[in-house]
């Protein structure tokens, strides 16, 4: 279809222009996920997710939200598990990485835009979202609208885990994409269970959002399970941002202790202080991963970031001397790479992220003691 002439439009009389333009918008309404023009900015107006949670509003750009919202309403999808989707492939467009926003930019993997397609699957479910007569994998709506049709082609809503595998073929990546969709949702059911007094409750979307076992207990404290070592206890009485910490802590359990997790800590086979700590802000939705990405944080770079003195919930020691090393107590437990003498627990004999048992903090360094704002 090409546009009309400004002599035709001039000659077309007012009746016949109205009939064309009515026609038109019923097209675009009913078009089916693979049309050409299904829009997101015209015929799907800014929507606002009900339900979406203080961290949604907080961390995704008011765009995107809008946009997620409008993609979940046209192809009958939770639109938190695609704004999940966005936040893991590219912080909702934020990612420095420059194929996430620079067109014609792709990746190693050849992929490109905030969604990250490839060439293959986007000739196949991209589509034109916001009208403009192309289908542009770095146009965000474009993207947005094409993954939901991607989710929905391949099982979504009847399966969004197996949806998500499709999506990328990684275990870690289908847990981050349902942590986050999980912590992007309203956490209103969250103030029901164990709440202690002053405390909000059990964050009960977590158990959905990670592959390792969640079990509350009252208070503010956290603790081992007596049966396992390395499973922390979730105290309901915190907030549901430490309780996140928590869980991403329990997550670690059980690698080793190496680099790998520079700068990228999502899906490291193995993990250092530094990269423990910055997993742990990012699965709590603390740091972004795009700040984590750029500025790759190490030991050292954490005796100055925070708010001075230790938190009420969380307190992060950095030290530059005798060694750069870096660790954090959460909720009253250890995480520590660090074991030699300062462990008395069951993983007292291991590296790499554990739980540490102590009845004081390690002195064998001079410690910078800060903590999260707000925790």
């Amino acid at each position: 279809m090409t546009a009309r002439s400004p002599r035709a439009v001039a000659a077309a009389v007012s009746l016949a222009a109205a009939a064309m333009f009515f026609t038109l918008m019923l097209l675009a309404a009913v078009l089916t996920a693979g049309g050409a023009s299904s829009t997101a900015a015209g015929v799907d107006a800014p929507t606002d997710p009900a339900g979406a949670s203080a961290l949604a509003r907080r961390d995704i750009p008011v765009r995107y939200l809008e946009l997620y919202a409008a993609a979940g309403r046209r192809y009958g999808l939770d639109w938190a598990v695609i704004a999940g989707i966005g936040k893991v492939e590219c912080d909702h467009g934020r990612d420095p990485d420059p194929s996430c926003t620079r067109e014609r930019v792709l990746n190693a993997a050849g992929a490109g835009g905030p969604m990250q397609f490839i060439d293959l699957t986007w000739a196949r479910f991209g589509v034109d979202a916001d009208g403009d007569r192309r289908a542009d994998r770095w146009d965000p709506a474009d993207a947005i609208y094409s993954a939901a049709n991607y989710l929905r082609a391949f099982g979504a809503p009847s399966n969004y885990r197996e949806a998500i595998f499709a999506y990328n073929h990684a275990g870690w990546y289908v847990a981050d994409v349902m942590s986050w969709a999980a912590r992007y949702r309203s956490q209103q059911p969250a103030t029901t269970a164990m709440g202690g007094e002053g405390g909000p409750g059990a964050d009960l979307s977590l158990p959905a959002a990670t592959p390792t076992p969640v079990r509350f207990i009252p208070g503010e404290r956290a603790v081992l399970a007596t049966e396992d070592g390395r499973v922390a206890l979730v105290p309901a009485g915190v907030p549901p941002t430490v309780q996140a910490m928590v869980v991403a802590g329990n997550e670690l359990q059980g690698l080793p202790y190496g680099p790998g997790g520079h700068p990228d800590p999502r899906g490291a086979f193995e993990e250092d202080c530094s990269s423990t700590l910055n997993y742990i802000l990012y699965r709590s939705g603390v740091r972004p991963i795009a700040e984590i990405l750029s500025d790759n944080p190490l030991a050292q770079d954490y005796v100055h970031w925070g708010a001075p003195g230790p938190g009420r919930w969380v307190t992060i020691y950095s030290t530059t001397e005798p060694t750069p090393h870096v660790f954090l107590v959460i909720a009253g437990l250890r995480l520590d790479t660090s074991h030699a003498g300062t462990d008395v627990g069951p993983s007292r004999h291991e590296d790499g992220p554990r739980w540490r048992i102590l009845d004081h903090i390690p002195t064998w360094a001079r410690w910078s003691i800060r903590h999260p704002p707000g925790l």
